[in-house]
């Protein structure tokens, strides 16, 4: 056992998160948190780490190395980025550092013997303290989540930047348990896909809660749910945990129904005449009191629901023709045309900083493009939910909040639904409705802005990240809206569940300004993709065949010139002399720390070594069959 968790308990003020969490967790559990917005699950998190709850005990084997990643992490804004992830480990850092100062020093004075013993020493310190592993995992890791410049101060990275520079610190940083709050926040697909292999992968335990439900089924082998304050552990992926909830939920609802036919009857009896009254059993009587008070506090599952009409669309609704973005020198978007139809599905695929949000701002009306046109039709009306949520007074009461955007909303069947009904549907009982905004917790924010957004009755809905610190049980209903949603719906998201859930059409940026269109959901399009890439290979490979033979020479009588016995015997020479220099190359890698310009020379030269290697080999293989012709006569 790694760790103990026994009766953990969190609240504030009067308000319970949750209260008696019981569960173990074992080398090699990967748990994943699951549970609405607002329930503690990031909480839950934070308290494992410190191992300081507020109620409860925690209790992990005295060995024990953990690791946290929260939501926002702490960082120091003088630091460096390589120093950053090596917090914690502060030997090795030094050793790193002394050693590529070594290797400067070796270099400049290669005839100086102390230079060059120092040197030595150093590369046994770096093996003593595993430090030759540690650098170059580090580089690896954040050159994969797009952190080049290792000696950036972290005051000068964005908010994302940070968390990636926090996340590699943690994953390359040794530890029995890993914990992580919403790693894949902000990540585009690829990297997600590279993170889900590494954890995969990844040996010791794995605490972590995740919104991104491909990334929960294929890395989780233990669900923890936070349902209504209290913790179930589940046995499985997410795709198992909904089938064991569901049957949980039953369970419990044929339980509750049961009771409340034992209360019924025995109302039936207490509440009998004065005179039976007199001759009831004091214990029963009892009995009938505890009994009442299960009854009332039999909990009701609160489920979210989204019920909204929009606006009707006219025949024209947004057409573009040759957009183009430029900034900065570079082109984001080039010769772009499209035009939404009524009831399209768009998802929007790329790297980060590809462009993908200026292109939902241009359809918006929220950013002029460089080139081309925009026409938006007067029927449209657009809801715009974007990457962050927007509170200008965060000081106002929910309530008011919703209140600011519609008193009410009409549903298809005509029915008025009010903004504190429509609240208590988006799970704000109305104790909560009377809360400053700025109290609520990440999640409950980006939810009660979505609602924002749909009290408006667009028409048109831009999703930017909508997966975003939305949890999964709103996702899921937010899904379900959009099946039956009465317009059009483009959305960015790196979340590949929610792009297969709902997108008929992906729109893929390319690099170069270059947004490529296809007809399918995102894993048709990842299986296009790869249906190309192998389809480009194999016509490589056949025109590799096609080409004439290098080696002419092959097709003669295998008869060895002078020029080629001279080569013969100097060629193994030549190839020891190839490998130690790419052996060297190799080193001066490893110790060229953030020199990212001098790293980029010297790793063109290694693949030049490594192909040149290559073909003295072959060369070699070649003169070694001539060499034995020539013996054999």
């Amino acid at each position: 056992m790694i760790l103990s968790v026994e009766n953990l308990g969190h609240s504030y003020g009067v308000r319970t998160l949750f209260k008696n969490i019981s569960f173990n967790i074992e080398d090699g559990d990967k748990i994943g948190v699951i549970g609405v917005n607002g329930t503690g699950k990031s909480t839950l998190l934070r308290d494992i780490a410190t191992g300081d709850p507020s109620e409860g005990k925690i209790t992990k084997n005295g060995a024990c190395v953990i690791e946290y990643l929260p939501q926002a992490p702490a960082f120091d804004p003088e630091a460096t980025v390589l120093e950053q992830v090596f917090r914690g480990e502060s030997a090795q850092l030094d050793v790193v550092r002394r050693y590529e100062a070594a290797v400067q020093r070796a270099a400049s004075m290669p005839e100086d013997a102390a230079a060059q013993k120092a040197l030595l020493a150093l590369q046994q310190e770096m093996d003593e303290k595993f430090a030759w592993q540690l650098e170059s995992e580090a580089k690896a890791v954040l050159d994969k989540l797009g952190i080049t410049d290792l000696e950036q101060p972290m005051k000068e990275l964005s908010g994302g930047q940070r968390k990636r520079v926090a996340l590699a610190g943690v994953l390359v940083r040794p530890s029995d348990l890993l914990i992580l709050d919403e790693p894949t926040n902000h990540m585009d697909n690829d990297t997600v896909a590279w993170l889900e292999e590494v954890l995969q992968k990844r040996k010791g335990a794995l605490l972590m809660v995740t919104h991104d439900r491909y990334f929960f089924d294929r890395v989780v082998n233990r669900t923890l749910e936070i349902d209504g304050g209290e913790g179930y552990l589940y046995t499985g992926n997410y795709s198992l945990f909904l089938q064991k909830r569901e049957e949980r939920r039953i369970a419990a609802a044929g339980a509750a129904q049961r009771l409340r036919n034992v209360y019924r009857r025995e109302l039936a009896w207490i509440s009998r005449g004065a005179e039976a009254r007199r001759t009831k059993s004091k214990e029963r009587i009892e009995r009938f009191n505890a009994l009442k008070e299960e009854v009332n506090n039999i909990k009701k599952e609160a489920q979210l629901e989204i019920s909204s009409v929009g606006s009707r669309l006219g025949k024209t609704i947004i057409e573009l023709e040759g957009i183009g973005l430029d900034y900065g020198g570079k082109t984001y978007i080039n010769d772009f045309s499209y035009i939404i139809l009524r009831n399209d599905r768009i998802g929007i695929v790329g790297p980060n900083g590809s462009g993908k949000s200026s292109l939902m701002d241009i359809i918006a009306g929220r950013l002029t493009p460089t080139r081309g046109t925009l026409k938006v039709g007067q029927t449209v009306k657009i809801g715009y939910f974007a990457q962050h949520s927007e509170f200008k007074d965060a000081d106002c009461r929910v309530l008011e909040y919703i209140k600011n955007v519609s008193d009410y909303i009409e549903t298809a069947d005509g029915m008025r639904i009010t903004a504190a009904q429509m609240l208590e549907r988006f799970l704000f009982p109305p104790e909560l409705q009377w809360v400053p905004v700025s109290k609520l917790s990440g999640g409950e924010k980006r939810r009660l802005y979505l609602l924002s957004v749909l009290m408006s009755a667009p028409n048109v809905l831009i999703l930017d990240e909508p997966t975003n610190d939305l949890d999964i049980p709103t996702l899921s209903v937010l899904e379900d809206y959009l099946d039956t949603f009465n317009g059009a719906v483009i959305a960015v998201s790196h979340d590949r569940y929610f792009l297969d859930r709902f997108a008929g059409k992906i729109f893929a940026f390319m690099g170069g300004g270059e947004v490529r269109q296809f007809i399918g959901d995102y894993t048709q399009y990842e299986q296009a993709c790869a249906e190309a890439q192998n389809l480009a290979r194999q016509e490589e490979r056949a025109q590799a065949a096609t080409k004439p033979q290098p080696r002419e020479e092959k097709q003669r009588a295998p008869k060895m010139t002078y020029k080629e016995k001279l080569e013969y015997e100097q060629i193994e020479q030549v190839i020891a002399q190839a490998e130690a220099e790419l052996k060297m190359t190799e080193m001066e890698i490893n110790a060229c720390g953030t020199d990212f310009v001098k790293l980029t020379e010297l790793t063109a030269r290694q693949q030049e070594l490594t192909q040149r290697i290559s073909d003295l080999t072959d060369r070699w293989a070649y003169l070694e069959e001539l060499a034995e012709v020539e013996a054999a006569k």
